[in-house]
């Protein structure tokens, strides 16, 4: 009977020491109750795409730059990594059967989709799994605010007026600003009052604010109020057809400024039309820039050369595909767990200057990144970064 009790003291006195040596109950659980289900021969990660339909191509980028860092990255805490493939086929109804497919699959975290309605029909059938997932290229920002088991790795829309404004005001120096932007567009709406609450923030003003019918042909009237009023810097977030108009007729009528835009801008069609402009300066926000000058732009762009050639270049979908799974993969490490979603996702979101192919990384408390943005310009016919707009934490 003495032998016994001093076994059960011994096994008493080894649970409470171990259990001490947790932090939580949580990582008690995982350490001693969850362990065998992590004995898993690979480690899965969904890839969420519409991989056939009319959207194909956008779901093909993404799953490019996936693809090509499952390549670089082969591996996660010593065991091989499988990517799963369910093709939503950009379908709503699709989506969610697809979603729960990868719940049934098992896999740690999920990427994609092209889409935010396809991400916000997944999200919450992910969320009552706790499985963590990335969005690439969603600017929507209901994906993220309402959803807690889902972050994003492209800014969203808003970001780039931030970014844009810190542009003017810190770099150009310029403290006074106007905005022209399409009557009616909503995403034009809430990236112009990104932009002018952070200029008047840095202690700008914005002296002046007009709109206009997207579509139109003549926007010289328009132009001329910002040419009396004496603007040296315009934020126009309108398309492209609508932006290399205004840029064309403010030579016309000898206004000399320099226009600022978003990533709508960086496309062949718009420096081909803007290029021959000539009096104006444009500017605009970038999702990626080659010359970021992180060691894993250095390494996106070798492996990216060696498997499409050196002449080939990166669409930012596929930069931005690269940049969930490298994160994806950082959070599984840093969680040392590929099963407690909730872990996994507390990881994710602690993630501050996280070096990626598109730049510095981290997270808000939402899931939204808070990153490097390239501002580019014109220059020899070509796109050139002339500036860097960088995070600042702590």
């Amino acid at each position: 009977m003495f032998k016994k009790k001093i076994l059960l003291l011994w096994v008493l006195i080894f649970i409470l020491t171990t259990f001490s040596a947790c932090q939580t109950y949580d990582n008690f659980v995982a350490a001693f109750i969850t362990h065998k289900s992590e004995e898993r021969s690979t480690i899965r990660i969904g890839v969420y795409e519409p991989l056939s339909g009319d959207k194909k191509a956008y779901g093909e980028l993404e799953k490019m730059g996936i693809e090509l860092a499952h390549e670089v990255y082969p591996t996660i805490m010593g065991k091989e990594v499988e990517l799963v493939y369910v093709d939503n086929q950009a379908d709503i109804d699709t989506g969610k059967t697809v979603a729960r497919d990868l719940v049934e699959k098992k896999v740690s975290i999920v990427l994609g989709s092209y889409g935010s309605v396809n991400s916000l029909v997944a999200a919450p059938i992910l969320e009552e799994a706790k499985i963590p997932a990335i969005a690439i290229t969603n600017t929507n920002p209901l994906v993220t605010k309402s959803n807690p088991y889902y972050s994003r790795i492209c800014f969203v829309e808003s970001f780039q007026g931030v970014a844009l404004a810190k542009y003017a005001v810190e770099q150009m120096h310029i403290t006074e600003a106007g905005v022209l932007f399409p009557r009616g567009d909503d995403r034009a709406i809430a990236v112009t009052k990104a932009f002018s609450d952070k200029y008047i923030q840095l202690g700008g003003t914005i002296s002046l604010s007009v709109e206009f019918t997207s579509g139109a042909e003549d926007y010289t009237q328009q132009l001329k109020r910002f040419k009396d009023q004496g603007v040296r810097v315009i934020f126009v977030p309108a398309n492209i057809r609508d932006s290399a108009l205004i840029i064309h007729q403010a030579k016309n009528v000898r206004l000399n400024c320099t226009f600022l835009g978003t990533d709508d801008w960086e496309e062949d069609d718009f420096l081909y039309q803007v290029a021959a402009a000539g009096t104006n300066v444009i500017a605009f926000s970038s999702l990626f820039d080659a010359q970021a000058g992180t060691k894993e732009t250095d390494t996106f762009l070798r492996a990216f050369r060696l498997k499409y050639g050196y002449d080939a270049v990166p669409e930012r979908a596929t930069v931005l595909g690269y940049d969930a799974y490298i994160m994806a993969r950082s959070a599984l490490i840093r969680a040392g767990t590929v099963v407690r979603g909730e872990l996994i996702m507390e990881q994710l979101l602690k993630h501050r200057d996280f070096e990626g192919a598109s730049g510095l990384i981290s997270f808000d408390e939402i899931g939204d990144p808070i990153k490097s943005v390239a501002i580019k310009t014109v220059r020899d016919k070509k796109f050139t970064t002339i500036y860097t707009v960088v995070p600042k934490w702590g």
